[in-house]
């Protein structure tokens, strides 16, 4: 397709802007020979600390992209967004009792760690409530219900924490950002988001045929069941990695779906390539925009997502409005 290739030229470019830009004064070249080499402070600084930082910007901007247009294809809802079927809160609600009872503070992995329980949890239960045969329906109440409870435990949490520290702690952590992470963390998140990569990109004839209509998709020889299975734990398995070791990162899975929609014709099996690379490069973007705005005042990625994606959301509302 002719997108895709504008997107992978888009995301490298931004890996490499990723790479370069930063508080270390040195110059292009510099920073590339040290990013080579390894030798010297700055050589440390890009490859411990600029080089994981990009590649997870990387890997979470895809899960999310991908999850997001894995969702609306399934559901056939172009408002659905990955963390409708409350995985992501479940996330954040493990890492928030890691952090809180301290169990973060004594081992570093912790809190990934427990984020990507809770995400385990989320699944089962999903599964559990929606049933065997229960359709897109039953998942997004199933959904609603887990993100509600995940959500009022995250707030009970934080009401009850008589430690002011560990409370600012976890709000600072739940705006999402990709500071201060290293190679650990890429080796956490990556195997699991191949894993569910692997499950969505195995759903792409399914999620077309779904166009058609259930009945439609039956009668072609879709296993809606296995369908939805492949679809859930996908989603679960990306957007719980992502969450684990970026925090909340919202917008990404609803907005780049929207944008690159009529770029694929409207087919989601086509969308889903296409949604990984977009959303890549939107967190890539953003994540530069935090170093360069503000870069002593520790401005969240979360936040930036934010002002960067309700507007392009709001404005991609109202030009629908304008077409009807």
């Amino acid at each position: 397709m002719r997108v895709l290739l504008p997107l992978c030229l888009l995301c490298l470019t931004l890996m490499l802007a990723s790479l370069l830009i930063g508080p270390a004064d040195a110059g292009i070249g510099e920073s590339l020979r040290a990013l080579w080499s390894g030798e010297g402070a700055l050589g440390l600084v890009m490859r411990e600390i600029r080089a994981p930082r990009a590649v997870l910007g990387l890997l979470v901007g895809a899960s999310l992209g991908l999850s997001g247009a894995a969702m609306q294809g399934y559901l056939r809802n172009p408002l659905a967004e990955p963390g409708l079927i409350g995985v992501s809160a479940s996330a954040a609600l493990g890492a928030v009792i890691a952090l809180q009872t301290g169990i973060a503070a004594a081992f570093a992995l912790a809190l990934p760690m427990a984020a990507l329980a809770g995400a385990g949890i989320a699944v089962g239960l999903i599964v559990l409530l929606a049933g065997p045969g229960g359709g897109s329906l039953a998942l997004i109440l199933a959904g609603v219900a887990i993100s509600a409870f995940a959500g009022a435990l995250t707030s009970l949490v934080l009401n009850l924490s008589p430690n002011p520290f560990a409370a600012g702690e976890i709000v600072f952590w739940m705006m999402g950002s990709l500071a201060d992470r290293s190679w650990l963390h890429v080796a956490i998140a990556a195997p699991v988001m191949a894993a569910g990569a692997a499950l969505l990109w195995g759903a792409g004839r399914g999620l077309d045929a779904l166009t058609l209509g259930e009945d439609a998709a039956a009668s072609m020889g879709i296993d809606l069941r296995g369908l939805r299975l492949r679809v859930v734990l996908g989603v679960a398995a990306m957007v719980g990695a992502a969450t684990a070791v970026a925090g909340a990162v919202g917008f990404v899975g609803l907005v780049v779906p929207h944008l690159l929609r009529g770029a694929v014709g409207g087919r989601p099996g086509r969308l889903l390539l296409a949604s990984a690379l977009g959303g890549a490069a939107l967190v890539l973007a953003a994540d530069i925009v935090v170093r360069v705005v503000l870069p002593g005042r520790d401005l969240k990625l979360g936040v930036v997502m934010a002002l960067i994606g309700a507007p392009v959301f709001l404005h991609l509302i109202w030009r629908q409005r304008r077409g009807f």
